[in-house]
Formats: structure tokens, C-alpha cells, sequence
């Protein structure tokens, strides 16, 4: 079984990420989605939002793959729980040049310390290129419209949580 693990916040869940779970899933027979957690963060979502945004967000898109993503927590080494989680590739989104450096510098190192992980590369689609989960984010406590930006899941639960804040 080919198992792809997609590590990142996804705090939100954007545009974005959605584009490289659904190019993950068109390789792989499940994509296990790792929700980097840290201690020192004050997340926008819970773990259990993120969990249900990226459900639902894949839902709406993919609905016949959605039994085949897992969604778990991670802290440490995104390599390590990849391992952990059984996987033999980690998948990861390419937005430019930049994202292409620091990518490539990590699949190394990666492949130094699980030479049995190989890291996939996907570029993201021209109209996800320019789009961050910190810059949506950002506007969305500034009370800016990022339904350009989010699956339409992800954009309601912005509004609730602006509406009750």
C-alpha cells in the first residue's frame, strides 16, 4: 500500500493545502495529514476543528476518498511520524522559488535520516501560488474576506469564530 504523509498546521486548512491532498491522493492509496502541534502556539483552531475542516474540506471535493485520509497530531520531527505512521512517501507543496529552496535543503535531510521516505514535490496550481495559512490568517482577525482563499467549510467556521470573538 502506498501511504503519503502530508505534514503541516493547517491552521487553517487553505486553498492550498487542499490542492496537495488531492494531488497526493491521486499517487497514493492513503495520505495520513499530520497537524504539527506546539506547546509555545496559541492555534487559530483546535486540533479536533482542523481535524473536521480537513474532512470536510476534502468532502466537498473528493467525497469517495475521504475514507482514505487519517488525520493525527505530530510534534518532534514530521519525518519521524511519518515513519511512525507507516509511510513510504511525505508529501509537500511547492507555492515558488523559495518554497523550492527550503524544500529541497529538508528532502535532503529527510532522505539522510529515512532513506525510506521518499519526499513528492507537488507545485501548487497558478491560483493557490500566493496563498499562506498565516496570511489568511491575518486577514481574517483584521475582518477581511478570505473566501478566496479556503474551502467554503474553512470560510464558515472563520465567520463563526470572528462572530463570536
Amino acid at each position: 500500500m502506498r501511504i503519503g504523509y502530508y505534514p503541516g498546521s493547517f491552521d487553517p486548512m487553505t486553498n492550498g493545502h487542499l490542492d496537495v491532498l488531492v494531488q497526493g491522493l491521486g499517487l497514493c492509496d492513503q495520505v495520513v495529514v499530520g497537524v504539527g502541534v506546539s506547546p509555545t502556539k496559541a492555534p487559530f483552531f483546535s486540533f479536533v476543528e482542523r481535524e473536521r475542516l480537513i474532512k470536510a474540506s476534502l468532502s466537498a471535493v473528493l467525497p469517495d476518498r475521504l475514507n482514505d485520509i487519517r488525520v493525527e497530531t505530530f510534534s518532534g520531527l514530521a519525518v519521524e511520524a511519518a515513519r511512525k505512521a507507516g509511510a513510504n512517501s511525505m508529501l509537500r507543496g511547492l507555492r515558488d522559488s523559495t518554497d523550492f529552496n527550503y524544500e529541497m535543503q529538508i528532502a535532503g535531510m529527510n532522505d539522510a535520516m529515512a532513506p525510506e521516505i521518499l519526499t513528492v514535490l507537488f507545485p501548487a496550481k497558478t491560483g493557490n501560488r500566493h496563498i499562506t495559512a498565516t496570511l489568511v490568517r491575518q486577514i481574517a482577525m483584521m475582518g477581511g474576506d478570505v473566501s478566496h482563499f479556503v474551502p467554503e467549510a474553512v470560510n464558515k467556521a472563520i465567520k463563526v469564530r470572528k462572530a463570536k470573538s
